[in-house]
């Protein structure tokens, strides 16, 4: 379906935070904070800029359907850049140098000089009204013979708390911004390159990891329909699905605009005054509305009602344009009688609206300035239909649907920042900043010089605990041991509820050496046997001081102990022994080691039970 029959093209834009000491444009540092830790709030209106020409943005002005007051939590790590109090500090030199080398990664040419822009943005996400974005980079390529056209250094959006109200706390921190050609032609070449580009930005290890931290934005049109924008896809699995599902929207309203066309369809250019005669209404949100509004779409009778995408229909397309004003739908007469309107009500309103059986009506109800403003939105998309598919930023919804938010932005939106200067490029930096290995180069390397399995060499690569790993080996600590403690034993260990994140963090006393590390070259340098490692590590976790945790966790057994244990246990179990004979070591192995408790190495275990099964065996 959604392959090259379609002519479908693709491309993507990854927005990416860095993981820097600082902001991008002050000083504060790069943390999230609990809303609850906030030390005030402030509030804004914001209204869209003209640009130099004079002109005001389209996207812009969609949001300017409605007022809004924002409300910003602020806090003890945010300051008075965040608020826009005071105007921004230059560019900061860490996050410059770290976008420069993902674009040498991808073999880009670096602009002479990076000069920052605004971005107009009103829709409560930035408290200027526009986010500073810069160009870095342009020209890169793509494994699948695409391009990368720009990388682009921007500061990230406040976080939405709810409704009107965000976080200033992730405002500002440094954000790469990578755009491709329309080079992908089928959602699992999208799904493709979205993973190439995720994992190379990773590879620089100079990036923030978890949820929100990355997101993506998908660029899709078809043969005969238009670009669409969506914005705000998180979860990487979903970007197939979400390709094939706005293909398939793309059809359909390609397949209704024909079939309008075919009907003579057309839009009233004005909506009617209907509220009168939903005065004994028993749909509440009728009966509550200052003012109903009608507008008949002459034709469209069984296609507003028509699915798009699963669960959604075009009667949602036109919701979706009405709610810019505030309202909370619509109704239309595809879905009607319901929702607490009679077909009594159904028929006088087609009666009073002069419908034909083929024509549908849209009704809006709300306060008069509001129902206004949807009527004129709801005959705008219904006119878009009758053109087949409109351009437009639409945001991702759950399992892969989308839904509109504004129209695509055009050169209006940009300006540029005159409170930032413009930062030169030196070419000796640029020659000089090494390449990082790619991820999965890394992963060929693992499993090519240490021998694992390229499943588990994948794994590391990939994990939050890549560097432990390779800090580990550094060391001297066998990879293989590394790989069973690091990727196994603690991996259980928090499945059980243990909090090991002490284990792992480099320590605030100047050893910068992770406890894990010292516990793992204790079993190397056999003091300690591997057997001992969960519950040294268990021990370590609740607090308990590294040493204090060998000495509970290792107590000595001789080999005269361990000899004279073996001895008893086997003994207790002569006639097990005599019936399963050298298949009865492992069971043993167990009980064994229940009763050393992990103070002696399998190894020696395992020596000790052979001698004495084969003891007991030859009486």
């Amino acid at each position: 379906m959604a392959d090259e029959d379609t002519g479908l093209k693709a491309g993507i834009e990854i927005h990416q935070q860095l993981n820097t000491r600082e902001k991008l444009f002050c000083r504060c540092p790069t943390i999230l904070r609990r809303f609850d830790d906030r030390s005030g709030e402030i509030f804004r209106y914001l209204r869209a800029t003209e640009s130099e020409l004079g002109e005001i943005d389209e996207a812009a002005k969609e949001e300017m359907k409605q007022e809004r007051r924002f409300c910003y939590y602020t806090y003890d790590t945010t300051c008075l850049v965040e608020n826009d109090e005071e105007p921004p500090t230059p560019l900061d030199d860490e996050a410059l140098q770290i976008c420069l080398t993902i674009a040498k990664i991808f073999d880009m040419t670096p602009v002479e000089q990076v000069h920052t822009m605004r971005k107009l943005v009103i829709d409560g996400s930035n408290t200027s009204g526009f986010q500073r974005t810069a160009l870095v980079a342009l020209d890169g390529t793509l494994p699948n013979a695409g391009r990368i056209e720009t990388i682009c250094l921007e500061e990230e959006a406040a976080q939405r708390v709810e409704n009107e109200t965000f976080s200033l706390d992730r405002l500002g921190i440094p954000l790469v911004e990578i755009t491709t050609s329309p080079c992908m032609h089928s959602p699992e070449e999208v799904q493709q390159m979205a993973q190439y580009l995720g994992m190379v930005l990773r590879s620089t290890g100079c990036v923030k990891r978890g949820l929100g931290t990355i997101r993506q934005d998908i660029n899709i049109s078809i043969r005969g329909g238009a670009r669409v924008e969506v914005k705000g896809v998180q979860e990487l699995d979903l970007i197939g699905e979400l390709v094939r599902r706005e293909v398939c929207r793309q059809q359909a309203l390609l397949e209704i605009r024909s079939l309008l066309l075919e009907r003579g369809a057309s839009v009233d250019p004005g909506p009617l005054d209907v509220t009168p005669l939903f005065s004994g209404t028993g749909s509440s949100i009728l009966r509550n509305a200052k003012k109903i509004l009608a507008i008949r779409l002459e034709g469209f009778a069984g296609f507003v009602g028509r699915e798009l995408q699963p669960g959604r229909r075009l009667g949602s397309e036109l919701s979706d344009y009405a709610k810019k004003c505030g309202v909370g739908g619509i109704f239309h007469t595809d879905e009607l009688p319901a929702y607490g309107i009679t077909a009594g009500e159904v028929t006088r309103l087609r009666e009073f609206c002069r419908a034909e059986p083929e024509d549908c009506i849209a009704i809006v109800a709300a306060s008069p300035e509001l129902a206004a403003c949807a009527a004129r939105q709801v005959i705008r998309r219904a006119e878009a239909a009758l053109k087949g598919v409109p351009e437009e930023t639409r945001k991702m919804l759950e399992g892969g649907n989308s839904a509109y938010m504004r129209p695509l932005p055009g050169a209006a939106r940009m300006y540029p920042e005159t409170d930032v200067l413009p930062v030169r490029i030196d070419q000796e930096l640029w020659d000089a900043l090494p390449i990082p290995e790619l991820i999965s180069l890394k992963a060929e390397r693992f499993t090519r010089d240490f021998h694992l399995d390229p499943a588990v060499s994948r794994q590391i690569a990939y994990s939050e605990h890549l560097w432990l790993f390779e800090q580990a080996v550094r060391e001297g600590i066998s990879p293989n041991l590394v790989v069973r403690t690091v990727f196994g034993t603690i991996k259980e260990l928090s499945r059980e509820g243990v909090d090991t994140t002490r284990l792992t963090r480099v320590p605030d006393d100047g050893t910068e050496k992770p406890v894990v590390i010292e516990v793992m070259k204790s079993v190397e340098d056999g003091s300690v046997a591997k057997e001992a490692i969960p519950e040294i590590l268990k021990c370590i976790s609740s607090g308990m001081p590294f040493r204090q945790a060998l000495e509970k966790c290792t107590r000595s057994v001789s080999d005269d102990d361990l000899e004279s244990i073996v001895h008893r246990i086997v003994g207790e179990r002569k006639e097990f022994v005599r019936e399963r004979g050298k298949a009865s070591l492992g069971p043993l192995m167990g009980v064994v080691m229940e009763h050393v408790r992990g103070s002696v190495d399998g190894r020696e275990v395992s020596a000790a039970l052979r001698r004495e099964i084969d003891r007991v065996l030859g009486e």
